[in-house]
């Protein structure tokens, strides 16, 4: 069974930092492509990042280039994002997703086109 689960989410102040973990089970990182998304509140969701099966092409949001890196460790079969610099706007419950399908241009931001999800992850950044 394919499962995703999110973890490292919480309170923290502007400026500060976080790292989420979107730990996979059932299904290996190699064979999946990996996304990060986020819906805030009264707003659409929206792709964050995303890490390819080999992990060798990345995509950010521009809103996020710059402050947070996605990596993923196969050994542990885990994708991270370490988020830096957080601002009060980056509030939202972030989500992991993973497809079988390598994404190209802007289609890494579409949630449809993944087909697990995880149960997200809060993230506020208040002070």
């Amino acid at each position: 069974q394919v499962q995703l689960v999110e973890s490292g989410g919480g309170l923290v102040q502007p400026g500060g930092s976080l790292r989420l973990s979107c730990a996979a089970s059932g299904f290996t990182l190699d064979y999946y492509v990996i996304g990060w998304f986020r819906q805030a509140p009264g707003k659409e969701r929206e792709g964050v990042s995303c890490i390819s099966r080999s992990g060798g092409r990345i995509y950010y949001a521009d809103s996020v280039k710059g402050r947070f890196t996605i990596s993923k460790d196969n050994a542990k079969n885990t994708v991270y994002l370490q988020m830096n610099s957080l601002k009060p706007e980056d509030t939202a419950v972030y989500y992991c997703a993973a497809d079988t399908h390598d994404k190209y241009g802007s289609s890494w931001s579409k949630g449809d086109l993944y087909d697990y999800w995880g149960q997200g992850t809060q993230v506020t950044v208040s002070s």
